[in-house]
């Protein structure tokens, strides 16, 4: 049984995820959208959220680090501690480091390929950090997420990840809801990176949109939820 997964980004109207880049507006700032967006995240009350690699490198900055003498690499799953809520990365070749168990008040758990090192393993472990090694290089999400909730307990998980990981999880099948929140401003930049990507074939035939809602919030941002139906299907 995996976790009801919902997808929660903040956008500019043409799609890009970098708010930095985003054109002015009379109806609002970049650090007014971001608070709409935060109270959003507060709201939909999830007990895990999941980034990607990239997106965890910029909260947790340290260093490669020996382990403590003794530190064993326990596979596939060691749970470094028990929490009310959860920060969970998609780390498949193992380059993320932690120097504590914790972003914010939320323990890390880090979904890995199997080729990850026992010397890597080892070190999460001392700093505290808990993770799920797969069955083999590439990460089965849905079964990760499966561990996620025999393990850990996790029932709600927002994804909130760059277009990469974002595309993955919904190619995979196992996004319940996406909801956009869309800011009165453009991007315009070439190359930059959009909410969703998913390779060259992109996303059809692999996941079907229906409308839940669309909601006109504070600061001009316009609140679209989506229930996300995978394989294209009508259930």
């Amino acid at each position: 049984m995996k976790p009801h997964v919902a997808c929660l980004m903040l956008s500019s109207i043409d799609g890009r995820l970098h708010p930095s880049r985003y054109t002015a507006s009379p109806d609002g700032t970049r650090k007014e959208w971001s608070g709409v967006y935060e109270r959003l995240h507060d709201q939909m009350a999830a007990d895990a959220w999941l980034v990607g690699r990239v997106t965890m490198a910029e909260m947790s900055k340290a260093g490669a680090h020996a382990p403590a003498t003794g530190v064993v690499a326990i596979r596939p799953v060691h749970v470094a501690a028990k929490a009310d809520s959860y920060a969970v990365a998609v780390d498949r070749s193992g380059k993320l480091r932690f120097d504590k168990g914790d972003i914010g008040s939320d323990h890390v758990i880090v979904l890995l390929g199997a080729d990850v090192s026992d010397e890597h393993l080892a070190e999460l472990a001392d700093d505290g950090v808990s993770y799920v090694v797969a069955d083999t290089a590439e990460i089965d999400l849905a079964a990760a997420l499966d561990t996620l909730t025999a393990r850990f307990g996790i029932r709600r998980l927002l994804l909130e990840g760059g277009g990469g990981i974002n595309g993955s999880m919904l190619a995979a099948g196992v996004v319940d809801e996406l909801h956009v929140l869309v800011a009165p401003a453009l991007d315009g930049g070439d190359g930059t990176q959009g909410i969703v990507s998913h390779g060259a074939d992109g996303l059809a035939g692999k996941v079907t949109l229906a409308l839940r809602s669309a909601t006109a919030l504070e600061h001009g941002v316009v609140h679209l939820a989506y229930d996300v139906r995978p394989d294209g299907g009508t259930a």
